[in-house]
């Protein structure tokens, strides 16, 4: 029988925080190898298999050792692994600030209230749309966010519905962000901007700077 807290890391990195309400920031990132999706924009497929089993009290000590506040919990599907729930209180209790970055297929009840939990909920373009737990919306808090990554005028169109429909903006931050390759940036932009949304547009900083480059 497995050790329940040993996890599957693929990378542990510090980088700026390309996204979310903290971009710019310096973050360790801690990625769990293994997602049940296959998103068409996905950028993280080397995430898929492969990785290094690790104890969570590893994980801690090289989170530790780059000295930063901020931690970012990604994958892959972080929440596939049911040790991730544990990896977060831990991180939470030693101090850090943490946030963990879930597709939303998977239920979010049981994470640590104190994790910022940014949720991506999947549009039509992604191919992964179905997999959307909308249950997971109940549980959303103010220092919560959502995240839609658009790559079309249809996505756009079905994000701003679920915006509306559930009130996102009322709940939680939102955030709006173009698909690094399927749509301009400043079409998104004058959307948003012609609607009046209550949203926040992102660009994702780590493109722009390392052009994507894995560990960056």
């Amino acid at each position: 029988m497995s050790d329940p807290a040993v996890l599957r890391i693929t990378e542990t990195f510090l980088s700026l925080q390309g996204e979310t309400n903290t971009v710019g920031l310096p973050t360790v990132f801690v990625r769990l190898t293994g997602c049940p999706l296959r998103c068409g924009y996905c950028d993280t497929e080397y995430a898929f298999k492969g990785g290094e089993k690790k104890s969570i009290s590893e994980i801690l000590e090289t989170v530790q050792s780059y000295n930063v506040q901020h931690v970012t919990v990604t994958g892959g599907e972080p929440l596939a692994q049911k040790s991730c729930l544990d990896l977060l209180t831990q991180l939470c209790d030693a101090g850090f600030i943490v946030s963990i970055e879930t597709s939303g297929a998977l239920d979010i009840s049981r994470i640590d209230p104190r994790v910022v939990i940014v949720m991506d909920l999947k549009t039509p373009d992604s191919t992964e749309e179905s997999k959307n737990l909308l249950t997971n919306i109940d549980y959303l808090k103010p220092h919560h966010q959502v995240k839609f990554v658009i790559c079309s005028e249809n996505d756009y169109l079905w994000s701003k519905n679920i915006l509306n429909k559930y009130q996102l903006s009322d709940r939680c931050e939102v955030l709006f962000s173009p698909s690094f390759h399927d749509i301009k940036p400043v079409q998104l932009a004058d959307w948003i901007l012609r609607d009046r949304l209550p949203v926040r547009f992102q660009l994702q900083l780590h493109k722009i700077l390392w052009n994507d480059e894995p560990g960056r």
